[in-house]
């Protein structure tokens, strides 16, 4: 089956997920996704190919190398497409050889994909995008990923001339709403290291990604007649307000980019007699994620202050910077820059703005960078996917298997 066959293919599992439910997978459509997999994998003749109640989908393809031995190295995607739009009844269509104008995803709601609001559109003039019909995301993030995963592994299995040993691979839920890594078996995995095909546009290498926590600041108020409220009522929304406007302004996701860390308020929740503030905190830099941390509860007992036994917060860690596991390992990024250049991709490594499921297993013993799967916009209607890109990602895949068989790195 060709790489744009299947994706086009597995577009169609609705495979959301739901932080809400508390259960892995957190939705059974993942499941289904990862039962077609199965059963797709066997067909191919994989070998050690285990899905466990969680939705974990693993499959080896053995070496084909005699006589010596080599890294066994790994490819992992997700299963799921992120909660912020429906994932359900997506219904694309490939744009050929895009001519550099707008593009009328849905002439009835009037829905545009225009190089205007979207200039990263004009770097693929004369290539062939994967588009939505406005009413869904895509599912680039990260069905891209599988399919490039796949399709490479079946190109090895197809192309015994080309020498590469062990190949493991992996599909796992819930990466969006960060459990992703959490129930990964890395020991089962078996790999010496590995790489997550997730990360955006054409050439992008990720080893560093945010240190992040999230907060949820409560405050408790007291409700009486507003009639004769005078010195007796306290309104916990507007304590609450005076709390968000202490904190640096500039310091927030519109305004920082690049290794800029913020805080992000994300939601809102309130009443005279209580309001709940819920934060999510980034930054790159651990000494800097840690002072924010500390900023935050400075602000809550300035508030305590002012208004005695009001402010409570809790803060929890979610994940951090896998660079420092992966700067002692610096060869699996080695290995990705020469794949891409022999493939004629130009290798750019960018901080990531957010986390991956490679950095929660760099943390667990597993080193696992994220490769570019090609595609741009993720997590709405505008996402789409050139077509060449999912192609650059698969021969980068094919080459990584190459060059670690070859013993250069070993």
């Amino acid at each position: 089956m060709k790489l744009i066959d299947r994706f086009l293919q597995y577009v169609k599992f609705d495979t959301q997920s739901d932080e809400l439910t508390n259960m892995t997978p957190s939705t059974p459509g993942q499941m289904i996704f990862a039962r077609h997999l199965r059963d797709e994998l066997e067909g191919m003749g994989l070998k050690d190919i285990s899905l466990d109640e969680n939705g974990y989908l693993m499959a080896t393809l053995p070496g084909n190398i005699e006589g010596r031995k080599v890294s066994t190295v790994g490819f992992i995607a997700h299963l799921d497409t992120s909660p912020d739009m429906s994932g359900r009844h997506v219904s694309p269509r490939i744009v050929q050889n895009y001519d550099g104008g707008d593009i009328e995803l849905n002439p009835a709601t009037g829905v545009v994909l225009s190089p205007t609001d979207f200039p990263e559109l004009l770097h693929y003039v004369g290539q062939d995008l994967v588009v939505t019909d406005g009413n869904t995301l895509l599912g680039a993030d990260d069905k891209a990923g599988v399919a490039e995963i796949i399709t490479a592994v079946q190109y090895l299995k197809d192309h015994p001339e080309i020498p590469h040993g062990d190949i493991r691979i992996a599909f796992n839920p819930d990466e969006e709403i960060g459990r992703g890594a959490h129930k990964f078996d890395v020991e089962a995995f078996g790999a010496d290291f590995a790489y997550t095909m997730d990360g955006g546009e054409i050439g992008e290498v990720e080893y560093e990604n945010f240190n992040a926590a999230s907060a949820r600041v409560t405050f408790r108020g007291r409700n009486v007649h507003p009639g004769y409220a005078k010195h007796k009522m306290v309104n916990s929304m507007r304590i609450a307000n005076q709390f968000i406007i202490m904190l640096p302004r500039w310091e927030t996701p519109e305004h920082t980019e690049g290794y800029e860390g913020f805080y992000h308020l994300v939601g809102m929740e309130g009443s005279v007699e209580e309001t709940t503030l819920t934060y999510i905190i980034r930054d790159h830099d651990h000494d800097r994620f840690e002072r924010r941390k500390k900023e935050l509860e400075h602000l809550a007992r300035k508030i305590n202050n002012e208004f005695p036994d009001c402010c409570s917060i809790e803060i929890k860690d979610q994940y951090y910077n896998m660079r420092e596991k992966i700067e002692p390992v610096m060869f699996v990024i080695d290995i990705v820059r020469e794949a891409m250049l022999k493939v004629g991709v130009t290798p750019k490594v960018v901080p990531i703005r957010g986390g991956t499921d490679g950095a929660q297993l760099s943390f667990k013993g597993l080193p696992c960078p994220n490769i570019f799967a090609g595609g741009l916009n993720f997590h709405g209607r505008y996402e789409f996917v050139p077509v060449q890109s999912m192609e650059k990602a698969m021969q980068v895949i094919v080459e990584i298997a190459r060059i670690v068989g070859s013993g250069e790195y070993a």
